[in-house]
C-alpha cells in the first residue's frame, strides 16, 4: 500500500504524476492519492474578489485564514478544480481513479479549532470565526472497500468536524493520518521544491535522510509549508 500526497502549489507536474501512477497501478501497486489545492484556491480567490489571507501563529506557523467565504472557495478549488483535473489525467493514464473529498462519508473527521491565535501588527489576537481543524479519524473501511474493488481513491480537503461542519485541514498531515490508518508501507510527499534544506534557500544544504529520533530538530530547520510536511512524516511514523 502506497499513499501519495501531491502538492497543491504551482509547478507540480500532474501529467508526470498520472503517468507514474499508471505504471504503478499496472504493476499491481495499490495507491491512495491525496492532494491539496493552495495555488488553485489563491487564484480562484483573486478571481472572485476575496483575496487569500494568511495567519501567522506566535510559534511562526503560517496557515490560511479560512472564514466561511474562503471555505466555500477552498471547496470549489480543491474538489471542483484540482481533484477533477487530477482524476481526468489518471483515467487517461489507465488508473481507475475515483475522486473524493474528506467531507464524503466523514472520510477525514476531526475537531474544528475553537480559536486561533494570530500575530497581527506585532500583537497577538484571537480569531474565533475560522473553519480549520485537524484530522483525527479516517474512514479506512471505505478506502479499503474501494481499493479491493480495483479503484484508486483521490482525496482532497476539506474534512468534516464532529459537528458536521466542513473544515480546512492540512493535506500533508491528512495524508499522514490516512497512511497510518491504512497501515501503508510508504508515504510519499511530492512537492515543487527539491526537498528539506538545512539553510533555505541554499540547495547545497539538502537533507537527504532524517532518522526518526531527529524529526523534531529537522522540523525546526524547515521553512514555510515544508515544516508541515516534516511534521506529517513524523505523524505517520
Amino acid at each position: 500500500m502506497l499513499v501519495v500526497k501531491v502538492g497543491g502549489s504551482e509547478g507540480v507536474d500532474l501529467e508526470a504524476i498520472a503517468t507514474d501512477a499508471g505504471t504503478l497501478a499496472r504493476g499491481g501497486q495499490k495507491l491512495v492519492i491525496v492532494h491539496g489545492g493552495s495555488h488553485a484556491t489563491n487564484t480562484l480567490s483573486e478571481q472572485l474578489g476575496h483575496p487569500a489571507r494568511f495567519i501567522t501563529s506566535p510559534s511562526g506557523h503560517t496557515s490560511r485564514r479560512t472564514d466561511r467565504k474562503t471555505l466555500e472557495i477552498f471547496q470549489m478549488a480543491c474538489r471542483g478544480v484540482m481533484n477533477q483535473s487530477l482524476v481526468e489525467r489518471l483515467l487517461r493514464a489507465g488508473v481507475n481513479a475515483v475522486g473524493l473529498s474528506g467531507l464524503d462519508a466523514r472520510m477525514w473527521e476531526g475537531k474544528r479549532k475553537e480559536a486561533i491565535r494570530s500575530v497581527e501588527a506585532g500583537r497577538v489576537v484571537v480569531v474565533r470565526d475560522d473553519y480549520t481543524g485537524t484530522v483525527e479519524r479516517v474512514n479506512a473501511s471505505l478506502l479499503q472497500m474501494l481499493l479491493e474493488a480495483g479503484y484508486t481513491p483521490v482525496i482532497s480537503p476539506p474534512g468534516i468536524s464532529e459537528q458536521g461542519e466542513p473544515i480546512n485541514v492540512d493535506a500533508d498531515r491528512a495524508a499522514a493520518a490516512t497512511a497510518a490508518a491504512l497501515h501503508a508501507h510508504t508515504l510519499l510527499l511530492l512537492s515543487n521544491v527539491r526537498g528539506l534544506l538545512r539553510a533555505f534557500p541554499d540547495e547545497s544544504t539538502l537533507i537527504r535522510r532524517v532518522p526518526r529520533h531527529e524529526i523534531e530538530s529537522a522540523a525546526e530547520a524547515a521553512q514555510g509549508r515544508m515544516k508541515k510536511k516534516v511534521l506529517g512524516a513524523g505523524d505517520a511514523l
